[in-house]
């Protein structure tokens, strides 16, 4: 990867555009750039969550992830450029197979909300498909590797996930639940 950055301040993007780790420079409104401000985004709002009380392996996980999201960022900014191996999707494919089956099955649609943490979760995977949804879109101009777009796709499903584990975990010891969505439609068939 490029040099560590020494000056925040260059001044080199005032005319509205921003220089990639293989020294070419595009316009702020890009594709490229649009992807990876969604997926420091996604990154950013982790960290926000990681604030939350929660459990030491759902802590490491976020962690892990949150390297893997760096990773990501840095392949987005250096076109070409591998950083995010096929191995970090496998990783969430197992963690999503765990926590998920430690949950009951759903039976109704559940609301993005619940504890803070669990709701900060839930922010999280909408960024994640928004990150999903701006990679799509600069696939289909650029040629990129699927390890991306398939991480970030895993990703907001494990979110998900955890949004659910989160919400089952109290730090008085009691067991939480979902919020389920009170459909009219549903209440009036039962």
């Amino acid at each position: 990867m490029g040099n560590r950055l020494t000056q925040i301040a260059t001044r080199t993007g005032d005319a509205g555009t921003t220089g990639l780790g293989d020294n070419t420079r595009v316009s702020k409104n890009s594709l490229r750039v649009h992807a990876m401000g969604d997926v420091d985004e996604l990154n950013s709002n982790i960290g926000v969550l990681l604030c939350e009380d929660m459990p030491d392996g759902i802590r490491s996980l976020l962690v892990e992830i949150q390297h893997q999201l760096f990773n990501l960022g840095g392949e987005l900014s250096i076109p070409g450029y591998e950083l995010l191996k096929p191995e970090a999707v496998l990783a969430l494919d197992h963690a999503l197979e765990q926590y998920n089956a430690e949950l009951p099955r759903l039976a109704e649609f559940i609301l993005p909300a619940g504890t803070r943490a669990a709701s900060l979760a839930h922010v999280c995977r909408t960024v994640a498909r928004r990150a999903e949804r701006a990679l799509v879109a600069l696939g289909n101009e650029e040629a990129l590797k699927e390890t991306p777009r398939q991480y970030l796709n895993r990703l907001s499903d494990l979110l998900f996930v955890l949004s659910r584990s989160l919400n089952r975990h109290r730090t008085d010891g009691s067991v939480g639940d979902d919020v389920y969505w009170k459909s009219e439609r549903m209440e009036k068939a039962s």
